[in-house]
C-alpha cells in the first residue's frame, strides 16, 4: 500500500469506527484528495462529516478546538505546514493548554495534520520543516512516520488519543509502498524504532531523512561499515532509551533532521545523549541538517540546500575517522542521480 493510501485508510476506519471523528481541510475534496491521502471519504461519509474549509486557518482551527471540547475528535488538514503558523494562538494557547489549565477535566483529541518538505522550487514560504516549533510547546504531541505502516498505524492511535497531536507527513512519503496489515492497529505514540541494526555508528532519524538513513547504510554496508538506523517515529514525547541503548553500544552519534539546525530537534537529541551517555561517545555526535537560512527556490541553490544519504555518508567516514577518498569506494554501488532534486522520482518506492 502507498504512503498516502495507509493515511486515506486510517481517516476511513477511524470515521467508519465513531461517528465523532470528521474531517476538515482546504481542498480536501479535491479531484487529487491532498496528495490522495483524502479521494473517496465524502463520496462514503457525506459532505456533514469530509469537509473544505475557508482560507480562515486560525478561525477555523478555534472552531475545531471546540468542537473537541464538546466531544468531537476532528482531523484538520493543512496542505503546508506554513499554513498552519496562521493558527498558532488556536495551537498554542489554546489546544496545547485546555488539559492543564482545567485540571484533567476536560481535554482536546484534535488532529492535525501538516505536509512539509521539499518540492517543485516551492521557496522559503511553502517548503518548510517546522517540527522542532510544535515540539517546543507543552501539551502538543508530535509524530513523523516514515512508512506507510507507520503512517496507518500512528494516525488511527492519534484519533484515538485524548490530547491534541500534530501529525506531520513529508510529501515525498506519500508515493513510497510497504505493507501495511488491514483493518484497525495501532503504532504507539512516543516509541522509535530500529529499523536496521549495527555495531559502527549510529544514525537517529525521522520522516524522509529515515529513507535517506537506510540508503546510506545499504551502500556503507558494502564497504564493511555498519550504522545501526532509529526512526524516531514520534518526535515528541522523545523514546531517548532506545537512542541512548543504541549509542551505549556503538560509541558515535549522527542525527539527521530535515529543518534548521539550530535550536531544533537534532541539538536536543545530542544533549540529552550527552547528558545521560557521555562516557559512552567516542567521538563529538555530529548533525544533518538543513542550513540556517530560508529555503531557496532557485534549483541552483536547492541543489546544495537539502540534506541527504550522501550528507549522512559523509558524516559517517568522518566520526570513523575515514579519509576523504574513502567517499569514492562508498558511493561507488550508488544509484544513478536524479534528473531533478527537487522533484522526487516517482519510480521510487521505498525499501520497505
Amino acid at each position: 500500500m502507498k504512503f498516502s493510501s495507509a493515511i486515506n485508510e486510517a481517516i476511513g476506519l477511524s470515521m467508519a469506527k465513531d461517528r465523532s471523528v470528521f474531517v476538515i481541510g482546504e481542498g480536501l475534496p479535491d479531484p487529487k484528495g491532498i496528495f490522495g491521502t483524502t479521494l473517496g471519504l465524502r463520496k462514503k461519509f457525506g459532505a456533514s462529516r469530509v469537509l473544505d474549509m475557508p482560507v480562515s486557518e486560525n478561525a477555523l482551527t478555534g472552531v475545531c478546538v471546540g468542537a473537541a471540547l464538546r466531544g468531537m475528535r476532528p482531523i484538520i488538514t493543512h496542505q503546508r505546514v506554513d499554513f498552519a503558523l496562521l493558527a498558532f494562538d488556536q495551537l498554542i494557547n489554546n489546544a496545547a493548554k485546555w488539559h492543564y489549565m482545567f485540571g484533567g477535566k476536560l481535554s482536546v483529541p484534535l488532529v492535525v495534520r501538516l505536509i512539509v518538505g521539499r518540492g517543485w522550487g516551492q521557496g522559503a514560504q511553502h517548503s518548510q520543516s517546522l517540527q522542532s516549533l510544535f515540539a517546543h510547546i507543552p501539551g502538543l504531541k508530535v509524530v513523523m512516520p516514515a512508512t506507510p505502516y507507520d503512517a496507518k498505524g500512528l494516525l488511527i492511535s492519534a484519533v484515538l488519543d485524548n490530547n491534541p497531536v500534530i501529525f506531520i507527513e513529508h510529501r515525498w512519503l506519500h508515493g513510497i509502498e510497504g505493507h501495511v496489515p488491514k483493518g484497525m492497529f495501532r503504532v504507539p505514540i512516543g516509541k522509535a524504532k530500529i529499523v536496521r541494526k549495527g555495531k559502527d555508528v549510529t544514525v537517529v532519524a525521522n520522516s524522509h531523512m529515515t529513507i535517506e538513513a537506510l540508503w546510506a547504510a545499504s551502500l556503507l554496508e558494502k564497504s564493511g561499515i555498519h550504522i545501526e538506523v532509529i526512526d524516531l517515529r514520534t518526535i515528541k514525547p522523545l523514546d531517548e532509551g532506545t537512542i541512548i541503548s543504541s549509542v551505549r553500544k556503538t560509541g558515535r552519534l549522527i542525527v539527521a533532521d530535515e529543518s534548521f539546525q539550530s535550536f531544533g530537534i537534532t541539538g536536543e537529541i545530542i544533549a540529552r545523549v550527552t547528558e545521560k551517555a557521555f562516557r559512552s561517545l567516542k567521538k563529538p555526535p555530529v548533525r544533518v541538517t538543513l542550513p540556517d537560512v530560508p529555503s531557496p527556490s532557485s534549483p541552483y541553490l536547492t541543489k546544495d540546500f537539502y540534506p541527504g544519504y550522501r550528507e549522512i555518508i559523509k558524516a559517517t567516514l568522518e566520526i570513523l575517522g575515514k579519509p576523504k577518498s574513502y567517499l569514492k569506494t562508498v558511493l561507488r554501488h550508488d544509484r544513478a542521480p536524479a534528473k531533478h532534486h527537487d522533484v522526487p522520482d516517482m519510480s521510487f518506492k521505498g525499501p520497505f
